[in-house]
């Protein structure tokens, strides 16, 4: 039998369940760089990136050659069992890099959800406090602890309450949002006088760059005026870099552009190039919070992955990609900006992390015009994702390896269909 997209799908409906989402409705059987072919043949342009994960491109050479060579030594030990070199490495170039400035301790788990979820056990921990703040439209993970911290109901948090708590979240400010910083910080104060005193909130965590929220941006000022309030009230402060670390702002971590430091922050998706990995990064002294055994995971800190990951920081010196973000970037915004449509509202980005809004005749929120826009892309061989609050921004994802000639190619697909 000749094994179509189809009938892998039928197959995939009978044992998979419902809530298992998926957006394209077929299956790579191999993919390099911006590009994947399913196993009909059919080729595309990769504007997902794995949701973010492949900064350096599907099967990065180096990054492959890595692992090929750690797969003839082991593939798992469990890092709180015995330790290896590759573990100890990564940690210590995190820590070197990370905009945190005097004693960091970094460790290891293997996603995004843990990461955070971790990063609110230390924060409780050294503090012996309770309570989170987060901010509406944040992302943060599908796991109980993560979907009470993200600020958006829909798909994610409906029907699975009660949620973990006490989370609460402070507006999140952005001119797209008519949401102001002085808004934002006024929610904050409200959530101090209503809902729980400062004295008893563990931590503050919030995505320098917001990524399922719509990609909006956290500015200078206001990650000031966190920092000052969490200084004033012993509170620790969380930087989520899940999605905008590792070169797609344009800086290795995107905090490096808020001339803030965080106490704590996460990395995760394209610090490995696609193998299951995440980090969170500190200052030493909370890191060192959590009584021995209270950090760690089965696969956590993965030989294959840690490899993957060094050669990722590599890769992201020797290719550029911090220029080539910057280049990705700017070159999308003048191509959106050229095609002087009404249908494109806000268009943000730092580096290649970019969203564009759709925008119907009254000027507001047309996520049909956004599904339309992917759906149509698809037809054409270009994968697209939407974000946001209303569904009608699109982000682009593209790794940041993407050929000059191939990236053309998909915004033209984006071009023909817009101005059709």
């Amino acid at each position: 039998m000749t094994t179509t997209n189809q009938s892998l799908l039928e197959r995939r409906k009978a044992v998979l369940p419902t809530g298992l989402g998926v957006a394209f409705p077929i299956f790579a059987e191999r993919a390099k760089n911006s590009e994947v072919w399913d196993v009909e043949g059919n080729r595309y342009i990769d504007f997902v990136g794995g949701i973010s994960v492949l900064n350096t491109g599907h099967s990065h050479p180096k990054i492959t050659q890595r692992v090929h060579e750690q797969l003839d030594k082991f593939t798992h030990t469990a890092a709180q069992m015995i330790n290896y070199e590759c573990y100890v490495d990564l940690a210590e170039k995190l820590c070197e890099k990370a905009p945190i400035s005097g004693d960091t301790k970094a460790f290891f788990l293997t996603t995004g959800a843990e990461a955070v979820e971790n990063c609110i056990k230390i924060a409780r921990a050294k503090t012996r406090r309770p309570g989170i703040i987060s901010f509406v439209g944040g992302w943060h993970g599908r796991t109980m602890m993560c979907m009470s911290l993200t600020g958006k109901v829909l798909p994610y948090k409906k029907n699975f309450g009660p949620m973990p708590g006490p989370v609460f979240h402070a507006l999140f400010p952005a001119e797209e949002l008519n949401v102001t910083e002085a808004q934002a910080l006024h929610s904050l104060e409200m959530i101090f006088q209503a809902d729980i005193d400062p004295s008893e909130v563990a931590a503050m965590i919030i995505e320098p760059v917001q990524g399922e929220g719509g990609f909006h941006q956290v500015t200078p000022s206001f990650a000031k005026s966190l920092r000052d309030i969490c200084d004033e009230h012993g509170i620790v402060l969380i930087f989520d870099e899940v999605q905008c670390g590792f070169a797609r702002t344009g800086t290795l971590f995107a905090t490096e552009q808020l001339g803030v430091e965080p106490d704590l922050m996460t990395a995760a998706k394209s610090l490995a190039g696609g193998y299951p990995i995440s980090a969170v990064i500190g200052r030493a002294d909370i890191m060192d919070a959590p009584q021995v055994g209270g950090l760690g995971g089965t696969y956590s800190g993965n030989p294959l992955a840690c490899v993957a990951a060094l050669a990722v920081m590599e890769v992201i010196e020797e290719e550029n990609l911090l220029e080539r973000s910057i280049e990705i970037g700017d070159k999308i915004e003048a191509f959106l900006k050229d095609l002087n449509l009404s249908s494109i509202g806000h268009i943000r980005h730092k580096g290649a992390m970019l969203a564009f809004e759709l925008i119907d005749s009254e000027g507001k929120p047309d996520a049909a015009a956004a599904n339309n826009l992917k759906a149509k892309s698809f037809e054409q061989g270009l994968l697209l994702a939407s974000c946001g609050m209303y569904g009608n921004a699109i982000r682009v994802m593209v790794p940041l390896t993407v050929e000059d000639e191939v990236l053309q190619e998909g915004l033209d697909i984006i071009k023909g269909i817009l101005t059709a």
